[in-house]
């Protein structure tokens, strides 16, 4: 196991203790101005240690990437499942907004009535226009990076060809600083994207918004170990 192995799944099992720390933080219910500023104030807290987490994450692997960037790039550290999802050695940007837009409209139908009557519920499915314009620009956005960071990749493996005599050479260098750029980009919009999608949510939506994100990840990882799990039984 690598030291990244390790980190990974040190960083779980605290994404999981901030996970219990969101479902948990309360929810306005009519306070006061007062009263709702004081819980926006401790909701914001929790969100930047969450954010800093995410952050801490992009850290390490850049500088894992810099050391080790095949082993980064194969991620060794999640399951079948989750490196047959995956983008450039993590969760594609673009999955951010599918999950957002999933979220408003099933929490939009749960609620409809209230809406309707005027009631604002606060949490994801009670999107402003505004809000909903900036992040279709973010997406739009976020879908040109990855389509470079792609383009990049590719061009980076098309080139295997010429790494093979580099390699015997001894001149391997360069084209491996091309790699861990790739990685490091990748790395970057991931966490720029999920950082500028909780600027444009309110507290409140920002935490379901990140009660969600932590799930589909603990989901799709669960669901990958019992996989491999009944496969190394057979």
């Amino acid at each position: 196991m690598s030291c990244f192995d390790r980190f990974y799944e040190l960083w779980l099992h605290q994404l999981k203790v901030h996970l219990h720390q969101l479902v948990s933080a309360p929810k306005p219910s009519a306070p006061t101005p007062t009263e709702n500023e004081k819980l926006n104030n401790q909701t914001t807290q929790l969100i930047n240690r969450v954010i800093t987490h995410y952050d801490d994450y992009c850290r390490v692997k850049t500088h894992a990437a810099k050391h080790d960037p095949f082993s980064v790039l194969s991620a060794s550290w999640t399951t079948s499942l989750e490196r047959s999802l995956q983008w450039v050695s993590g969760w594609r940007p673009t999955t951010l907004f599918h999950l957002v837009y999933t979220e408003s409209s099933v929490r939009f139908e749960a609620q409809l009535i209230d809406l309707l009557r005027g009631e604002r519920t606060g949490d994801l499915g009670d999107l402003s226009p505004s809000q909903l314009s900036q992040i279709s620009d973010l997406q739009c956005q976020t879908v040109r990076e990855e389509n470079e960071v792609s383009t990049e990749l590719s061009h980076w493996q098309e080139s295997a060809g010429d790494l093979v005599s580099l390699f015997s050479d001894g001149d391997d260098e360069p084209n491996i600083e091309r790699l861990v750029m790739v990685l490091e980009k990748a790395e970057n919009l991931r966490l720029r994207t999920i950082k500028t999608v909780v600027e444009i949510l309110t507290p409140q939506q920002a935490v379901d918004f990140l009660i969600a994100a932590a799930e589909l990840q603990f989901g799709i990882r669960g669901w990958g170990l019992d996989t491999d799990h009944r496969r190394q039984r057979k």
